[in-house]
């Protein structure tokens, strides 16, 4: 028999949902690394020029002072702003890129989540045991093989960069200057993004573990599932016992409705319909109650007490029965059969007044359509 305690199915819309809460989704930093790293590097590549020529014109402006300048106290804030104006573009620019890497490889995986829950102080963090069962866990060896990967891909990468870029290195010396300082900028800036695209592999296989792991730790026992369906739905036992407490209180408020109502048709054991026709205000007889088996002799009981006439008419009281809820009208093609029944009803009234004739008995076959017996 499998183990009720084994975490083999998948995680419910509900835990999702309440892990997402709790700051519990899937994250990547390698991948949030990279981008920034690798974003910063193109970043660098095509505006790392300008930034230099920013750098040298300041340089250039700040060391060739006149001997007016060096006396002029408002020269410091007119250097500043020379220097904000050169600069300040190309470094936003800079920035911004990175920025937007860095917020784009936060929620690159896993999607956009803000909970306070997940920056909450927790004693776990700081319990040397959980944080010794981290470090020599299945997940820190996996970080461990991380860092050694990056270590040896980076350090590749780097003795590559050396080789490819080592001839034009030695001899900036002999460039013009300061072009051999553009010159060294260029190569330091494509050093710069081979070293960063060196981290993309790892990213590469950082990403789809990332996601395993917190699919992993996302398991859910079959208790947990059967467990979370009786609280979301409720305990069959106690649901049982609303439904029947609230067809008891529908059956009272029906019952209270029965004195009212005009006329009883009845099957005339199994089924009971009580109806009720103001002409005043209606233009459709109304259901106030029905029932089957014991409520239908309830209702039978009730309107016996209390003066209601009952009619016997099997085919209709069904009809009626199975097509119209309380407190609603009739169908319409239920409307000749009906009212039949009611002119039976207050002609057996008149005649008990003592104001007219003895009715006729009422039609057994009543005009009752065929889609509507039951």
């Amino acid at each position: 028999m499998a183990d009720t305690h084994e975490k083999t199915e998948d995680p419910t819309a509900k835990k999702t949902s309440d892990s997402r809460k709790k700051g519990q989704i899937a994250r990547s930093r390698e991948l949030s690394t990279t981008l920034v790293l690798v974003a910063s590097a193109i970043a660098f590549l095509l505006i790392g020029e300008r930034i230099a020529s920013a750098l040298f014109q300041i340089m250039q402006r700040t060391f060739n002072l006149s001997r007016d300048e060096t006396y002029d106290l408002t020269h410091m804030f007119q250097a500043w702003g020379y220097a904000f104006e050169i600069i300040s573009i190309p470094v936003l620019f800079f920035l911004l890129i990175a920025m937007i890497a860095g917020i784009y490889g936060s929620i690159a995986l896993g999607g956009y989540n803000f909970t306070w829950q997940s920056a909450a102080p927790k004693a776990n963090k700081i319990n040397p045991l959980a944080g010794f069962k981290r470090m020599f866990g299945i997940n820190g060896l996996v970080e461990l093989l991380k860092a050694l990967a990056k270590f040896i891909v980076v350090a590749g990468t780097a003795y590559i960069a050396f080789i490819v870029f080592q001839d034009e290195a030695l001899h900036l010396d002999r460039e013009i200057y300061p072009l051999n300082l553009f010159h060294a900028m260029e190569l330091i800036s494509w050093a710069f993004l081979f070293l960063c695209c060196a981290l993309i592999p790892i990213a590469i296989f950082d990403v789809p573990y990332q996601t395993w792991k917190h699919n992993k730790e996302m398991k859910m026992t079959k208790q947990e599932v059967k467990d979370e369906r009786k609280n979301s739905e409720g305990d069959p036992q106690v649901k049982s016992r609303i439904r029947r407490l609230q067809y008891q209180a529908a059956a009272k408020r029906m019952m209270q409705e029965v004195p009212k109502a005009d006329v009883v048709v009845t099957n005339p054991t199994h089924y009971a319909v009580a109806l009720k026709y103001d002409q005043k205000g209606t233009t459709a007889p109304i259901l106030v109650a029905k029932g089957a088996d014991e409520l239908a002799m309830h209702i039978r009981k009730i309107a016996g007490a209390h003066g209601v006439p009952i009619v016997s008419s099997p085919p209709l009281a069904r009809a009626i029965f199975h097509t119209t809820e309380p407190e609603k009208e009739i169908p319409e093609k239920l409307f000749m059969a009906v009212a039949q029944v009611l002119a039976y009803v207050y002609q057996l009234k008149t005649f008990k007044s003592g104001k007219g004739k003895r009715p006729s008995p009422l039609k057994k076959d009543l005009p009752i359509p065929e889609d509507m017996r039951y």
